[in-house]
């Protein structure tokens, strides 16, 4: 069985993140990272812990990462950011607080840890700014070798992104470590909005949640009903709200879910084009490709086992 590492700032489809692992039979989620992005990362380690103990899940560990850039001292939450997610980050939904607090040990050193303990077996999802593992790696850079994959969220190969014409929100936040992570040589697959934005829910998904007359299930439908409205306004040519977080981890049980182009990437760090997810001409000839871009994906399947999962899970959460 797979060991599952999510690495997140948990907002909406953050949260939709931690359901559709928790409801997969094929991996362990053998803890939670947080970081900054959509919230503050304290924020973030609160949602985590509050939504694990809710969907019944109290043995997940959740740890600190690091709260801002590797190139900035401090990181404030954006405008957009709280207007998409709330200003709690789970779209104003109310949940109760843990009873449990985030573990003493940082999660950078749990990364490396769970490297060296699980090796191929582990499978580490960051769906936020990728700081921590760049720390991580440069820590400890035999991880690189070590690790069983990453999948990440993040990017925009073919798609504009969804910061500016050419910069998706996760990259944006620490262009720098991406660029390090990206070129560094540890197998990953770019699960990007070249895809993500095929993922599609609609109130019609939401109200399945909120029929099944249980907490998670009515949790899960008011954070999700918040994050659908915003989509109205920011992105209504879509018709529903792009998932984002989940997908990735959807890749990293079931990487069939999507067709990828191997390419070893980089991100522009210099100039206006700062936060591109693009090819590394510098390594295009390579033979050895350390990373796979998702450029197409299943949706129907996806959305079956998105729904089916997730819904099995809020149904049986006491």
């Amino acid at each position: 069985m797979k060991k599952m590492i999510l690495d997140l700032d948990t907002g909406v489809d953050d949260a939709l993140a931690i359901s559709y692992a928790l409801g997969s039979p094929e991996v362990e989620l053998i803890g939670i990272t947080g970081t900054y992005g959509n919230v503050l990362m304290e924020q973030g380690v609160r949602n985590a812990l509050a939504i694990t103990e809710l969907l019944g899940h109290p043995e997940v560990k959740v740890y600190r990462g690091l709260d801002h850039s590797s190139t900035t001292d401090s990181f404030q939450v954006l405008e957009i950011s709280s207007f998409i997610h709330g200003q709690n980050g789970i779209g104003e939904a109310v949940i109760a607080d843990s009873t449990r607090d985030a573990e003493d040990t940082p999660a950078v050193d749990f990364i490396i840890d769970a490297a060296k303990t699980y090796g191929k077996d582990l499978v580490y999802v960051p769906t936020g700014p990728l700081t921590n593992l760049d720390a991580a790696i440069a820590r400890a850079p035999e991880i690189v070798d070590e690790i069983g994959r990453v999948v990440l969220m993040g990017g925009a190969l073919t798609v504009p992104g969804n910061v500016n014409a050419w910069t998706e929100a996760n990259i944006s936040q620490d262009p720098d470590a991406a660029n390090r992570v990206f070129r560094s040589g540890i197998p990953a697959t770019m699960v990007g909005l070249d895809v993500t934005l095929q993922t599609l829910l609609t109130y019609k998904e939401t109200q399945r949640w909120r029929d099944l007359g249980t907490p998670a299930g009515a949790f899960l439908a008011d954070m999700t009903d918040f994050y659908i409205k915003a989509y109205e306004t920011t992105a209504p040519h879509l018709g529903g709200c792009g998932l984002h977080d989940p997908l990735a981890v959807g890749v990293a049980v079931d990487p069939t879910l999507v067709t990828t182009l191997p390419i070893n990437m980089k991100v522009d760090v210099e100039g206006p084009t700062r936060g591109r997810t693009i090819g590394d001409e510098t390594r295009l000839n390579d033979p050895v490709k350390t990373m796979d871009v998702a450029v197409g994906v299943d949706v129907p399947r996806f959305l079956d086992e998105f729904m089916t999962r997730i819904s099995t899970l809020a149904a049986n959460a006491v």
